[in-house]
């Protein structure tokens, strides 16, 4: 074979080689999206869609001066939501974690110090959710069942460390980015523009939340969905 020839050969192994080594890494970074599309990477987006269900996800490390208010207006609509609470919030506020339970809310986990969990190990993923569940577990009793990873970071050892104690990792289908934008018109907005059923609704104890979570609720069940827990909207779905 000419040398000019090997190299042609060369730089056909190289393109094949690095063809091969794309269709991996896709294979491992890509969505791997169920049947149902509503799970990405073992992550949960929705619920079941063909419900009329939808949830409030309402992520606790601050903002507790509004959580009472906050059970007060979900008490006067009769409905229930999912409040993923980080552990250094529970340590300090037992009690506001008990009125919520004992209001019939469902408890999960927001990791311990508020972490990007897709920049920990499984050692460090499985710290974050264990102490949280631990604190959890003496305050109230509960077992949590679910985990939301703060910011929507996590990787592969995110997805495993919670499998591995038995939670379902949740993102969500619609974020009213209520921690960075105070202001009540816009919150409703992103909670409710085409809401529909299997909906999981992102959301923080805020003051604008606070204004906007009566509308929210009011705007769901004229389009006759039912506000309920994330257990419940995704039960279907997974």
């Amino acid at each position: 074979m000419k040398k000019s020839e090997k190299i042609v050969s060369l730089c056909c192994n190289l393109v094949i080689l690095g063809i091969i080594a794309c269709v991996v890494v896709l294979s491992v970074y890509s969505p791997a999206i169920t049947a149902s599309n509503n799970v990405i990477n073992g992550c949960v987006y929705a619920g079941n869609t063909k419900s009329n269900k939808v949830s409030l996800m309402i992520n606790v490390y601050w903002g507790s001066e509004y959580i009472e208010p906050i059970l007060k207006v979900l008490e006067e609509k009769q409905v229930k939501c999912t409040f993923f609470v980080g552990g250094t919030w529970v340590r300090d506020n037992p009690e506001l974690l008990k009125k919520i339970y004992q209001n019939g809310h469902e408890i999960a986990s927001h990791g311990y110090n508020h972490k990007e969990h897709g920049k920990l190990s499984l050692e460090q993923n499985l710290t974050e959710m264990q102490k949280t569940h631990k604190l959890v577990k003496d305050a109230i009793g509960y077992d949590i069942t679910l985990f939301a990873p703060p910011g929507g970071s996590y990787n592969k050892a995110t997805v495993q460390a919670a499998e591995s104690l038995n939670y379902t990792t949740i993102m969500w289908t619609r974020d009213t980015i209520d921690w960075r934008d105070q202001n009540a018109s816009i919150i409703f907005d992103r909670a409710t523009k085409n809401m529909a059923g299997g909906d999981l609704i992102l959301m923080h104890p805020k003051e604008k939340t606070l204004e906007a979570l009566p509308n929210i609720i009011d705007n769901a069940k004229s389009k006759g969905l039912q506000c309920t827990t994330v257990s419940d909207t995704i039960a279907e779905s997974l």
